[in-house]
């Protein structure tokens, strides 16, 4: 990534808004709340998937944090965000009426998507010295 002033604001900024999404949802995750149960119950994955998934979230988020590894950390959120959104377009629906939600969840894991794709994007040389 170029050095300059605002893709580093930019990278921030994106970096801010991917990991602010996901560790607000560990707290969810790792309390076991009703509406995080409901929903690894409905995919069958009640409770390994629900707390393996957050360990996975908070990984990627440390290393996202973590300059050095910027790229590898927002591919690891593609990854697990991209389950997310796929859960919700073929089996949990956009909006899970049993939780109230009206399509909150839905849009923050396209957030975290759209960020984190920004993200590799940004800090690709990453990726390709890492492979070297």
């Amino acid at each position: 990534m170029m050095q300059d002033s605002p893709s580093s604001i930019l990278s921030w900024v994106l970096r801010l808004t991917s990991v602010g999404i996901l560790l607000q949802t560990l707290f969810f995750k790792f309390t076991g709340a009703a509406e995080s149960v409901y929903i690894f119950r409905t995919l069958g994955l009640e409770p390994w998937g629900r707390i393996g998934t957050g360990i996975i979230e908070l990984v990627a988020s440390a290393l996202i944090l973590y300059t050095p590894t910027v790229a590898i950390g927002a591919l690891l959120a593609l990854g697990v965000i991209s389950g997310a959104i796929v859960s919700h377009l073929t089996q949990l629906g956009i909006r899970i009426e049993a939780v109230g939600d009206k399509g909150e969840l839905f849009a923050l894991a396209l957030s975290v998507f759209v960020a984190s794709a920004g993200l590799v994007w940004m800090h690709r040389r990453q990726l390709s010295r890492m492979l070297q």
